[in-house]
C-alpha cells in the first residue's frame, strides 16, 4: 500500500496536471511547429526554461545543449528524462501546428516527451511546495537523441547522473492506444550502430567489365552477403539485423563508376553480440570484396547499447502506471530492435523506460520516424502524471 504522503502527492499531481492540461498541449503544439535538429535545440530549450520559470526549479543550461532542472534540498535523488530533438523529414500532416521548418519534423514524438516532462515538473514543484516531496528530483531535457552516439553521453559527462538512484523515461508508441503504457523488465530495445562502406576501384565501360574492378557488382555483393553471412556467424538469439538505408553508385547506365557507398544500421538484441559485431563485420567485408579487387573504407559508429530495465526500477515505474492508469492501462510490451540512447543512463544507474500509447482508440496506426505521424494529445498529460508519480514513488520506497 502506498504511504500517506505518496497518496497525498498523487492527488496533487493529478490536480496540477489537470490545471495545466491546455498549457501542456499548447506547448506540445508549439514545439511541433518549431522542430529543431540534434544539437540545435536552442528554441526548444528556451521554451522549456520559460515553462518552468517561477515554479521553484533550479534550471541550468549545460554547455553544448540541453536543460537540467533540480528541486528539493536533501534526500535521495531521482532523475526523469525527455529528449528534445526532431528528425530531418518533412511533416506530411495538415494539422494547424504542422512543422514550419521545411525538412524537419517531430516524427518520433519528442515534442510529447518534452511537454510531458514539463508537466511532471510543474506537478512536482507543487508537491515540493506542500512539503510532500521526500527527496530530490532532477529533470533532464536531453539534446540529440536521434544521432549516434547521442546526447545522453553529453549529459552524463556534465554530471547529470551524479547521485541519482533511479532514472525514468517514456517513449511514444503509436501501436498502443492512448491510456495504455507498455512496460517490461529486462531488455526493452536493441543495440544500434551506424555502418557506412565506401568502395573504390578502377571503373570503365560496361561493355568491358573484365578490364575494370566492377565496383557496382562488388557493392551489390556487400549489400546482400554481409547480412546473410553475419546471421550465420553470430548467435541467432542475438537477433542481429543489418538493414541498408542508402545506396549510391554511378550516374548513368553504361559506365562502371570509380566509387560507391552503402550505409545502414546494425541492430541486435544482445549486449555480448554488440561487443563482437564491429570486428566481425570488418573482417567479413574484406572477405566479400576480395575477389573483385576493390578497396573498402569502413566507418563503423558504435551507437547505443540496449535499454535494459532494472528490476526494482521497473517495479516502481509499474506502480506509477497502476496508480495513474489502473491495471488495464499497464500492459506488457516486447523488446524491439529500435535504438534508444536512454540505454547509456542505465549503464550507469538503475532505471526503466516504458512505451507511451499515442494511438487514438479506433484510429489509424502510424509509424515512428515517418512524416505522417500523429499522436493523441491526451498522451501528454498522462506522461506528466506517470513521470511525476514514478519520481515520488521511487523517493518514497
Amino acid at each position: 500500500m502506498p504511504s500517506q504522503p505518496a497518496s497525498a502527492a498523487t492527488a496533487v499531481i493529478a490536480e496540477v496536471v489537470d490545471k495545466h492540461a491546455d498549457d501542456l498541449v499548447a506547448l506540445r503544439r508549439d514545439l511541433h511547429a518549431h522542430p529543431e535538429l540534434s544539437w540545435k535545440e536552442d528554441r526548444t530549450s528556451e521554451a522549456v526554461e520559460s515553462a518552468l520559470a517561477g515554479s521553484g526549479w533550479r534550471v541550468t543550461r549545460p554547455e553544448g545543449g540541453g536543460v537540467l532542472a533540480d528541486i528539493g534540498a536533501d534526500g535521495p535523488l531521482v532523475a526523469l528524462r525527455a529528449d528534445l530533438d526532431a528528425l530531418p523529414v518533412d511533416d506530411l500532416t495538415s494539422d494547424p501546428w504542422k512543422s514550419t521548418q521545411p525538412g524537419v519534423a517531430h516524427a518520433c514524438g519528442h515534442d510529447v516527451h518534452t511537454a510531458g516532462l514539463v508537466g511532471a515538473g510543474l506537478a512536482l514543484a507543487e508537491v515540493a511546495a506542500r512539503g510532500l516531496l521526500p527527496g530530490r528530483v532532477r529533470l533532464m531535457f536531453q539534446p540529440a537523441e536521434e544521432v549516434m552516439p547521442g546526447g545522453a553521453l553529453h549529459l552524463i559527462s556534465e554530471g547529470a547522473l551524479d547521485g541519482v538512484s533511479h532514472v525514468f523515461g517514456l517513449h511514444c508508441d503509436p501501436s498502443l492506444d492512448v491510456g495504455q503504457i507498455g512496460l517490461r523488465e529486462g531488455p526493452l530495445t536493441g543495440a544500434a550502430d551506424a555502418l557506412t562502406i565506401r568502395l573504390s576501384g578502377q571503373g570503365g565501360h560496361t561493355s568491358r567489365p573484365h578490364l575494370t574492378e566492377d565496383l557496382t557488382f562488388a557493392l551489390g555483393k556487400v549489400i546482400t552477403e554481409l547480412p546473410a553471412i553475419l546471421s550465420r556467424r553470430l548467435d541467432p538469439r542475438a537477433g542481429v539485423s543489418v538493414v541498408w538505408g542508402m545506396v549510391r553508385a554511378g550516374s548513368t547506365h553504361n559506365v562502371i563508376p570509380h566509387g560507391g557507398v552503402v550505409a545502414g544500421t546494425v541492430r541486435m538484441l544482445d549486449a555480448v553480440a554488440w561487443s563482437e559485431a564491429e570486428h566481425l563485420i570488418r573482417q567479413l567485408i574484406t572477405t566479400i570484396i576480395a575477389p573483385y579487387g576493390v578497396a573498402a573504407e569502413v566507418t563503423y559508429q558504435r551507437g547505443v547499447p540496449p535499454v535494459v530495465n532494472h528490476p526494482v526500477s521497473t517495479e516502481l515505474l509499474g506502480s506509477a502506471l497502476d496508480t495513474v492508469l489502473g491495471p488495464q492501462g499497464h500492459v506488457t510490451t516486447a523488446q524491439s530492435l529500435g535504438g534508444e540512447d536512454f540505454g547509456w543512463y542505465l549503464d550507469s544507474v538503475p532505471g526503466a523506460m516504458a512505451r507511451l500509447g499515442t494511438r487514438t482508440p479506433g484510429g489509424p496506426t502510424y509509424d515512428l520516424h515517418q512524416g505522417n505521424l500523429r499522436v493523441d494529445e491526451a498522451a501528454t498529460c498522462l506522461a506528466s502524471r506517470v513521470l511525476a508519480e514514478a519520481a515520488v514513488g521511487a523517493l518514497s520506497s
